[in-house]
């Protein structure tokens, strides 16, 4: 018997998942102390509320302050943390708990909700794990034995059977099968296989048993480098949290060295006595504690992504919101988001002389027991038109060709041209199969004992709303391209149909990325728009990564925002929204920060008390607040 040790996957832990719960938890019990602290203290129970408000403290502020004092201590630098604890302390030595706590209060329900949105970073690499085989099935001096993937080797035979994904890529060597590769290409229409055609890892195997010689190792497959491109572009910071961290490092070394210039300079310089030397350093570092900036981002931001919400619209976090405000480009995936992702039956030719419902009846009773999606389209075709049918009398699957069926003792094919007769199938279409080929169609052919019967050709079918979403970004200047694993013809036909402003063909995850990149250098910001396993690494390397509501569970978790109602339009909505939330806060920041500066220069002169200070500081958070909050009228 095999035995292996399993490579862990990265994932939450639990504690991590309920770390942002308990967060928000201890600042919601620290909002109540603060309420109860001021009832006792108007009732004159100074000593109970001052206990009251030392545990809103404690409660609020513990998990800020122990992340503030692990991050100073990591990297040897004060931070945001370190201040607002501070602040919040000198409020308490001058006897103004309620103003410190409130402090305390703010920065904790603001500390939460950016611990649960990052906590989010890293659940799609578990949720590619969990596509990805762990065992496969080697074949040993004729032997089949599970093994874990990871003890493949290049020139191991394994086998894969129906229904099952295929473990590791490689080449096929006996069998032949059709493979969904949607995972990989994100194309919707499964591939046959023959011996000889690559296969890769993470597809699946839709039909016939097939032997596999391994190519490549378990961590060299192209679905691991899936996963190694999203870790990659998940762990690289944006230049604009890059500028906010060292921000945040300046501004709180500038606010201390000028407290400690305040506890000692005036007395000696100005003449002030100690105690008003420290009531003016204790004032100081109360009105130029960063609340009123930390309101002028985060209210606005809530209220733009509650807009966002209640249109269909779902923003994981503020950093995606600015960054879709400066987009200059957007690349978008075919199947499944220009595209609706499943074919449909659009043109059929009939043989003369041969009735339509008669020949859709007994193409649907056939295709009914196949499990293709072109043969599922021809069911959903022939449903719609309300024709009845019944199942086959007898069906045969040729894997990668078509099926062979009997109806009432006769007998039809359907498939592919030369699985029916490639001759009489050309001459039957008479140029009509190359014509459909142009337009990005596939066909099928239906023969009974008479010959060729029909031909059929399905596609997948763009979005109603496909054309309208594309033009009304490229009239907001934004460049469109298509980035698609489907062939040349198809990308084609569907960008000249879409008024697209380019488009690049055959992709693999891989190239995807390689494309968003060249975009990245040419226009800066650049979203990526997709819906399947294969568009994961893009939309996470794109500045902006947007799923369609119905697409996999990995797109959806990698993207930065997601279109709940696969609605192409909205994108173009949330990108005015972005622009307005961006205006509102550069409103706030500005009235925010001259408030402060206003405040500073006032205590300076010796007109501003710590209870005005308080009120100008406190007034001025509640305002920018209120200004975050027009976001939630929606126009």
């Amino acid at each position: 018997m095999t035995t292996y040790t399993e490579n862990a996957p990265l994932r939450t832990s639990l504690f991590d998942k309920m770390k942002p719960h308990f967060e928000l938890i201890a600042a919601l019990f620290s909002g109540i102390l603060i309420l109860t602290g001021w009832i006792l203290d108007h009732n004159g129970m100074e000593t109970m509320s001052v206990v009251a408000y030392l545990s809103a403290f404690v409660i609020g502020g513990f998990a800020k302050a122990k992340e503030g004092i692990e991050e100073t201590v990591k990297n040897k630098e004060l931070n945001v943390e370190m201040l607002m604890i501070l602040a919040a302390a000198g409020s308490a030595a001058i006897g103004y708990w309620t103003e410190g706590a409130i402090l305390i209060f703010i920065f904790a329900v603001s500390g939460a909700l950016e611990t649960y949105t990052l906590n989010k970073s890293q659940r799609e690499i578990s949720a590619l794990m969990d596509i990805q085989p762990d065992t496969a099935l080697l074949v040993r001096g004729g032997i089949e034995v599970k093994v874990h993937v990871s003890e493949l080797i290049r020139g191991d035979m394994i086998v894969v059977k129906p229904g099952e994904r295929v473990p590791a890529d490689g080449i096929l060597r006996k069998g032949h099968t059709t493979i969904d590769e949607t995972a990989i290409t994100g194309e919707s229409i499964p591939v046959s296989k023959e011996a000889g055609a690559d296969v890769f890892a993470g597809t699946v195997n839709m039909t016939g048993s097939v032997y596999i010689e391994v190519t490549k190792r378990s961590d060299e497959t192209l679905f691991q480098k899936i996963i190694d491109l999203v870790q990659s572009a998940q762990s690289e910071k944006s230049p604009s949290q890059q500028f906010i961290e060292k921000f945040e490092g300046t501004y709180v070394k500038v606010v201390l060295f000028v407290v400690a210039v305040m506890m000692f300079l005036p007395h000696f310089v100005l003449g002030w006595s100690w105690t008003e030397t420290f009531y003016r350093a204790m004032v100081l570092l109360v009105v130029a504690s960063p609340c009123a900036l930390v309101a002028s981002i985060m209210p606005a931001t809530l209220s733009a992504i509650s807009s966002g919400a209640r249109s269909g619209i779902l923003f994981k976090g503020g950093a995606h919101l600015e960054s879709l405000s400066h987009v200059k480009a957007i690349a978008f995936d075919k199947t499944g988001t220009l595209t609706r992702g499943k074919p449909e039956v659009t043109d059929m030719i009939i043989r003369e002389g041969l009735n339509r419902d008669s020949l859709l009846k007994a193409a649907a009773s056939i295709e009914s027991r196949s499990n293709h999606p072109l043969a599922h389209a021809v069911v959903r075709y022939v449903q719609n038109e309300q024709i009845p049918f019944s199942p086959p009398d007898h069906l045969e699957d040729v894997a990668g060709w078509g099926v062979n069926g009997t109806i009432d003792q006769k007998e039809w094919k359907i498939g592919k041209a030369a699985f029916v007769g490639k001759e009489e199938a050309d001459a039957f279409a008479n140029g009509a199969s190359l014509a459909f080929a142009e337009d990005g169609k596939t066909t099928i052919f239906v023969a009974d004992h008479e010959g060729i019967a029909a031909v059929i050709a399905l596609k997948d079918i763009i979005r109603d709303e496909t054309k309208q979403a594309l033009k009304i970004l490229q009239d907001e200047g934004i460049f469109t391209i298509m980035l698609t694993g489907d062939s040349e013809k198809t990308a084609k036909a569907i960008a000249a149909e879409t008024a697209l402003g380019s488009y690049i063909a055959e992709c693999l995850p891989e190239h995807k990325v390689d494309h968003v990149k060249d975009l990245l250098e040419k226009y800066g910001t650049v979203a990526m728009v997709g819906d399947g396993i294969n568009d994961a690494p893009a939309l996470a390397t794109a500045s902006v990564g947007i799923a369609m509501g119905e697409g996999s569970d990995v797109a959806l978790e990698t993207a930065d925002i997601v279109l709940m109602k696969n609605e192409l339009p909205k994108i173009a909505e949330a990108i005015k929204l972005s622009r307005k939330m961006q205006r509102i806060v550069k409103q706030n920041v500005i009235f925010s920060i001259s408030v402060i500066a206003l405040l500073i220069i006032s205590n300076f002169f010796q007109v501003l008390d710590l209870p005005f200070g308080v009120l100008g500081h406190e007034g001025s958070t509640i305002l920018v607040i209120l200004n975050g909050l027009r976001l939630l009228k929606r126009t």
